[in-house]
């Protein structure tokens, strides 16, 4: 719709004495039936010392174009309706779906995003809420990626600790260590402290030599942590998801960075001695959601705690050199997070952009490792194919499985990332797989459904005549298609997936309802049919792309 936004604002401009570019920032789509294009006029009633309904009114009654149908003021709101024919040629032959277009549009060529993800520690196989880091910034990245931005993926390696420490006490008597019986030993282990506390002091042992250089249990750190992150990343591999960079949190220990960054802390009046010998920083002033907000970054042997750690790596990426510094976390991770800002910005370094995300629920709530009530999510990926699988020998007569793991990978992803990174994920499986509702599935299906239109084709549709394409079926679905860039835009500023799901949703609706009342194919108007074949191969590149940048592969046919 970017066409047609510059298209009104030049008009507007034309007609009145507001200014262009603050015209075209309050341009917006109307809600459907009220025209193409709106423009508040609330925000120009204090420049102007009018009423908004009087600006929109004068408006109304100076606008005039041969290409609008119809001009309106209601309530403070100007609407303007082109005649279909100026709408469709207009909006076909401008759109821009591909990422060279836009990127070239939108001058984005070039830029560097660092974008951390995921960094499940390495003790177990992830379960699917915690999958849902991953998705979203995966998505984020092919959303960088698209708009013509050159990404650096990073997944921080939390290779140290009391978690690592159990397993390598657990596993001690173990000539190997597979990555599938991880998670069952850290039950167990954990199980086992509840009524042997000389446990806990030997795996405190255990990590003390780890932190101190001691070369055999750093051997033994890296066995278990090595094992699980190539399982970790198995998993992910098989959804299409990969990192350019591991960063090792044990690296800030052993090249000492922790005590670097330490004496700079020790600089500041709000580092002090805790009675127990802890050093904590004071953030009070800080604007910290919490009563209380000390952060502890030293045990009273002054070793480094996690947060001094974290604070050493987050320094690393502010010095990238990237133009963007983005990371998905937790929403359960808020409080920390703006703790570890505020002693980045004591440093003088920036913090990254964040990304906080909810949780994802099923019937039987939340998961924890450590209680082991989860859902794996290589469980949760087999689920879905396996019944992927089923609904395609109940439609086809026969399996498919790698089709249905397009088809049931896809279900996964679309399902959590239709909902804003802010709201609970409640997964259910019937809408997921529905292959008539707001699922990936109703996209793939359309989008192969238009395979099989263009495949049957045999007229040549790439120089079109598009003013034919007037029904009102047909000017929805080209104002959808033409969404698309802004759609990008939008989650390229909010870092927020969830419009593209939307978007595909809106769109394949669109579709559904044009190919439900009019034929294609078999029409003595070949012109016109040639038209509407051009619609449609359109509407399937901005479904595949759309489906592309949340993670989701198509199919040909289903």
């Amino acid at each position: 719709m970017n066409i047609l936004f510059d298209y009104v604002a030049d008009l507007i401009a034309g007609v009145s004495t507001l200014d262009r570019a603050e015209i075209r920032d309050n341009l917006e789509a109307p809600k459907a039936n009220m025209g193409d294009v709106a423009l508040p006029c609330f925000k120009f009633a204090k420049t102007l010392h009018r009423a908004p309904i009087d600006i929109a009114d004068e408006l109304a009654t100076n606008l005039a174009n041969e290409n609008i149908e119809k001009i309106e003021s209601i309530n403070g709101f100007l609407n303007i309706t082109f005649k279909p024919e100026f709408l469709a040629k207009t909006l076909l032959e401008n759109v821009r779906l591909d990422s060279e277009s836009i990127t070239a549009a939108n001058g984005m060529a070039g830029k560097t995003v660092l974008i951390e993800h995921t960094s499940i520690n390495p003790n177990a196989s992830p379960h699917i809420g915690r999958a849902r880091n991953a998705l979203i910034g995966d998505s984020l990245v092919r959303v960088f990626r698209f708009l013509g931005w050159k990404t650096d993926v990073h997944y921080f390696v939390n290779d140290v600790g009391k978690q690592i420490a159990m397993l390598v006490y657990a596993t001690r008597d173990k000539a190997e260590v597979n990555f599938n019986d991880l998670l069952q030993i850290y039950i167990d282990i954990n199980e086992q402290l509840k009524t042997h506390p000389e446990i806990e002091t030997a795996v405190f042992e255990i990590l003390a030599k780890f932190e101190h250089g001691d070369a055999d249990t750093i051997a033994a750190f890296r066995r278990i942590v090595d094992t699980c992150i190539k399982g970790q990343t198995a998993i992910f591999a098989e959804l299409g998801i990969y990192w350019d960079k591991f960063d090792y949190e044990s690296r800030y220990i052993h090249e000492h960075i922790t005590d670097k960054v330490l004496n700079e802390l020790r600089k500041s009046p709000t580092l002090f001695e805790a009675p127990d010998g802890r050093l904590v920083l004071d953030q009070h002033g800080e604007n910290i959601g919490i009563q209380d907000p000390m952060l502890v970054v030293t045990r009273n042997d002054k070793t480094s705690l996690y947060a001094l750690r974290d604070i050493c790596y987050s320094i690393d990426k502010a010095n990238s050199g990237a133009d963007r510094n983005l990371m998905v976390l937790g929403e359960d991770q808020k409080v920390y997070f703006q703790q570890i800002a505020a002693a980045l910005r004591l440093l003088g370094s920036q913090p990254a952009e964040v990304v906080h995300y909810s949780f994802v629920l099923l019937p039987d709530g939340k998961m924890s490792t450590r209680q082991g009530n989860v859902v794996l999510l290589e469980d949760f990926m087999a689920e879905a194919a396996a019944k992927a699988n089923e609904a395609i020998t109940a439609r086809r007569g026969a399996p498919d499985t790698e089709k249905a793991k397009v088809v049931g990978y896809g279900a996964i992803k679309y399902s959590i990332l239709k909902c804003s990174p802010e709201k609970n994920v409640l997964f259910d499986w019937d809408t997921a797989l529905n292959f008539n509702g707001d699922s990936s599935v109703y996209a793939q299906y359309n989008y192969a459904r238009i395979q099989s239109i263009l495949e049957k084709a045999d007229i040549d549709y790439q120089n079109t005549d598009y003013s034919l394409l007037v029904a009102p079926e047909e000017s929805a679905l080209i104002k959808e298609i033409a969404n698309f860039e802004s759609v990008v835009l939008n989650v390229y500023r909010n870092l927020n997936p969830a419009p593209l799901a939307n978007y595909v949703f809106n769109l394949t609706s669109k579709f559904s309802q044009f190919y439900t009342n009019h034929k294609i194919l078999g029409i003595d108007d070949t012109t016109l049919a040639a038209a509407r074949l051009n619609l449609i191969d359109k509407t399937a590149t901005a479904i595949k792309n759309a489906l592309y940048l949340l993670g989701i592969d198509t199919v040909d046919q289903l």
